[in-house]
C-alpha cells in the first residue's frame, strides 16, 4: 500500500470471552466441510423440492415447539410496545397473503412496501413471499421521484404504505404510476377514506382468513427486489430468490452466533437490503427473538433497548457507532449490559478506532464484517472465536470463496496469490443469495462477471493470514504522483484525532501530483474549527500516514454526507467540491432515521 496504514495490535480472543460456546470454533476445519447442500438441509423445504423464505422463517416455527416464542418485540416511538408471537405471526402473514389474493395479485407480481419500522412492514414482507409475489421495500424517507423511479422499474401493483407517507409523497405520483393497481394504507379509517383510490389495509386484515397453503415458490423463483444506486445512472433492481434463505440462515448461525435462547436487534431500516436479510430473515429462521425500534437514533434510548431488552446480540451500522463514540463511554456505563456478548457492524467498513472503543465502551470489540446488496448476505466477517485485526474485514464465510484479483488491458482476470497485495475484491459465484440480475438490465448484471469470478466493485487486499482489507472503492481510490491511495486509511488516521468525529476523503485534481489528498472533517462537540485545528489535524495525519499519503487540503463540516446505509458518500463530496453535478441523492442521510 502506498504510506504507512493505521495498525493496531490484533485482539486475541479466549473462551473467557464467550457467553456461550461459539457456532464457529475451527475455521479451516469448518470451512474444508462445508457444503451448501448441507446448508440446505438444515432447513424444511416444501414438498417436492421447493422453498419458501416465509416458513422457514415462520411457518415451520408456528407448527412446532417454539411457537409460543416471541418472535418480534415493537417498540413504538413513543413508548408502546407491540409483541408478536411465532403463532401469532403466521396467522397475520397468512392473512396478508389472502388479502393479495382476494386483490387478485399473481405470484410473480412486484409487492412494495414504504413505512418505517412498523409491524405492518414486516407481516407485510412475509405474507408477501408466503403468497409468492416479490417484496421490494423502500426507505421511508424517500421523496416523491425515488419513490416514481423504483415503483416505474420494478413495475409495482401494490403498494402498502401509511396514510400520511401516501398523502404527503405519493397521491401526486399516482397518474405516473399506471401498472400501481392497489394502494394499501395504515392509519385511522377517516384518513384512509379522505384519499381516493386506496384500501384500509386493517380493514382488509381484519376480513381476511387465518389460513393460508403457502405457494409451492422454487429455489430459484424470484422473492425479493432491493434497489441500490450507484454513482451514476438509474437505481439497480438486484434481484434474489427464495434459495437466498440458505444463505441467511448459515451466515446468521456463522457470522452474527445465532442460538436459541438470543436477544437480537439488529438496527437497520427494512428499506436497506440489511433490514431484510438480518432485520426480518436470518433471525426468525432461527426462531430467536428480535427487537425493532421505530425511533430515531438517540444514544440513550439505544443503551436502555439494550439493558431492558436484554440484547444479546446486536448488528448495527458504523455510523451509528462513530455517533456513539461522539457521546461518549461516560453514558454507556450508565446502562447495564451484561447481557450483550456480541456486536457486530456492517455499511462503511469501520475505522480500527471504532472497533477498539468498543472493547472500552462494551468489553468487546465490534466485529466488521462486509456484503453488498449484491451478495445478499454476509460474505467475509470477524467471528465470536476468531482473532480481530481492527480495520480488516475479516475473513471469508464458509462456502465463500473470495480473492484478490487484477483486470488486464483486455479485460482478462487474473488471481492475486501474493499478500498484501491492492486489487478487486472477486468472489466466485454460486453462494444462495447471489443475485440473479438487475432488472431490465441483463448488460448491466453481465459486466459484474469476468473468468469465473463476481467482480464487487471493491478494491481491497489479504494478509499472508486470509484477513480481508478494505481500500476503497474502484471510483473512489486516490492517484496521487503515481501512488494509490485508499480513502478509508486516511478517514481512520484522522479518527484518531479526539476531535475528530467523521471523515471524509477525497481526491481533488492537481495540474502536477494528478490528484492531491482532501479531507472533510466533522467534529465533536467539544471543540471549534479554526486554523489552528486545521493545522493540528493536517499534522496529525502526516505524522501517521506519510508526507505521500497524508491529506494536503482540510475543510470542517457539519457533518459527513452518509447513505442511510452508513456509506460515506465520497462521489458527493468529491462534486460539490468540484461544483460537479450531484447525481441521484435518493439514498442520502438526511437524518438518522435509517441507522
Amino acid at each position: 500500500m502506498a504510506g504507512a496504514a493505521v495498525n493496531r495490535k490484533p485482539i486475541a480472543k479466549s473462551p473467557r470471552d464467550w457467553r456461550v460456546a461459539p457456532n464457529l470454533l475451527d475455521y479451516e476445519r469448518t470451512r474444508a466441510e462445508f457444503s451448501w447442500d448441507a446448508a440446505r438441509r438444515a432447513l424444511d423445504g416444501l414438498p417436492g423440492g421447493g422453498l419458501n423464505i416465509a416458513h422457514e422463517a415462520v411457518d415451520r416455527h408456528a407448527a412446532g415447539p417454539r411457537r409460543d416464542r416471541l418472535a418480534l418485540r415493537f417498540l413504538a416511538k413513543r413508548g408502546a410496545v407491540r409483541d408478536l408471537t411465532y403463532a401469532r405471526l403466521a396467522v397475520l402473514t397468512s392473512r396478508f397473503a389472502n388479502v393479495l389474493t382476494r386483490l387478485g395479485v399473481a405470484r410473480g407480481d412486484r409487492v412494495f412496501a414504504l413505512a418505517g419500522r412498523i409491524p405492518e412492514l414486516y407481516v407485510a414482507a412475509l405474507g408477501a413471499l408466503k403468497h409468492g409475489s416479490v417484496f421490494c421495500p423502500l426507505f421511508s424517507a424517500f421523496g416523491p421521484e425515488p419513490i416514481r423511479q423504483r415503483m416505474t422499474i420494478g413495475d409495482g401493483r401494490v403498494l402498502i404504505t401509511t396514510a400520511a407517507l401516501y398523502k404527503r409523497k405519493v397521491a401526486e405520483l399516482r397518474s405516473a404510476l399506471p401498472g400501481l393497481k392497489h394502494a394499501l394504507l395504515i392509519g385511522a379509517p377517516e384518513e384512509i377514506r379522505a384519499l381516493p383510490g386506496t384500501l384500509d389495509f386493517n380493514r382488509l386484515m381484519d376480513e381476511a382468513g387465518d389460513q393460508f397453503a403457502i405457494a409451492l415458490t422454487k429455489p430459484d423463483d424470484l422473492a425479493l427486489l432491493h434497489f441500490t444506486s450507484g454513482t451514476t445512472g438509474t437505481p439497480k433492481g438486484a434481484m434474489h430468490v427464495h434459495e437466498a434463505v440458505v444463505a441467511h440462515h448459515m451466515t446468521g448461525y456463522y457470522a452474527l452466533d445465532f442460538h436459541p435462547d438470543d436477544i437480537f436487534w439488529c438496527t437497520a431500516d427494512p428499506g436497506w437490503v440489511t433490514g431484510s436479510s438480518y432485520g426480518i430473515i436470518a433471525p426468525l429462521t432461527h426462531g430467536v427473538t428480535s427487537v425493532i425500534d421505530e425511533a430515531d437514533f438517540d444514544a440513550e434510548r439505544w443503551y436502555g433497548i439494550l439493558q431492558d431488552q436484554g440484547v444479546t446480540v446486536w448488528y448495527t451500522a458504523p455510523t451509528a457507532v462513530r455517533m456513539m463514540m461522539k457521546v461518549g463511554v461516560e453514558v454507556v456505563r450508565k446502562y447495564d449490559l451484561r447481557r450483550l456478548r456480541f456486536i457486530a457492524s456492517v455499511g462503511e467498513p469501520l475505522n480500527p478506532e471504532a472497533v477498539l472503543w468498543g472493547r472500552e465502551a462494551f468489553g468487546m470489540p465490534i466485529h466488521d464484517n462486509w456484503w453488498q446488496t449484491e451478495t445478499g448476505g454476509i460474505m467475509i466477517a470477524n467471528y465470536l472465536a476468531m482473532e480481530v485485526r481492527p480495520g480488516s474485514m475479516g475473513r471469508p464465510l464458509p462456502g465463500i470463496d473470495a480473492a484478490i484479483v487484477h483486470r488486464g488491458k483486455d479485460g482478462a482476470v487474473a488471481e492475486v496469490d501474493a499478500p498484501d497485495v491492492e486489487g478487486e475484491l472477486a468472489l466466485r459465484p454460486g453462494w444462495p443469495s447471489m443475485f440473479r440480475g438487475y432488472l431490465h438490465e441483463e448488460e448491466r448484471y453481465r459486466k459484474c462477471f469476468a473468468d469465473g469470478w463476481y467482480l464487487t466493485g471493491d478494491l481491497a487486499r489479504r494478509d499472508a493470514d486470509g484477513y480481508f482489507w478494505f481500500v476503497g472503492r474502484a471510483d473512489d481510490v486516490i492517484k496521487s504522483s503515481g501512488h494509490l491511495i485508499g480513502p478509508f486509511e486516511v478517514e481512520s488516521a484522522l479518527l484518531e484525532h479526539p476531535a475528530v468525529a467523521e471523515a471524509g476523503v477525497i481526491g481533488k485534481p492537481d495540474p502536477v501530483a494528478g490528484e492531491v489528498v482532501k479531507a472533510f472533517v466533522s467534529l465533536k462537540a467539544a471543540y471549534a474549527a479554526d486554523d489552528a485545528l486545521r493545522r493540528e489535524l493536517l499534522g496529525f495525519a502526516r505524522k501517521r500516514l506519510g508526507a505521500v499519503v497524508a491529506p494536503k487540503e482540510l475543510d470542517f463540516v457539519a457533518a459527513v454526507p452518509k447513505t442511510r446505509s452508513g456509506k460515506i458518500m465520497r462521489r458527493l463530496l468529491k462534486a460539490r467540491e468540484l461544483g460537479l453535478p450531484e447525481g441521484d441523492l435518493s439514498t442520502v442521510e438526511t437524518g438518522t432515521e435509517a441507522l
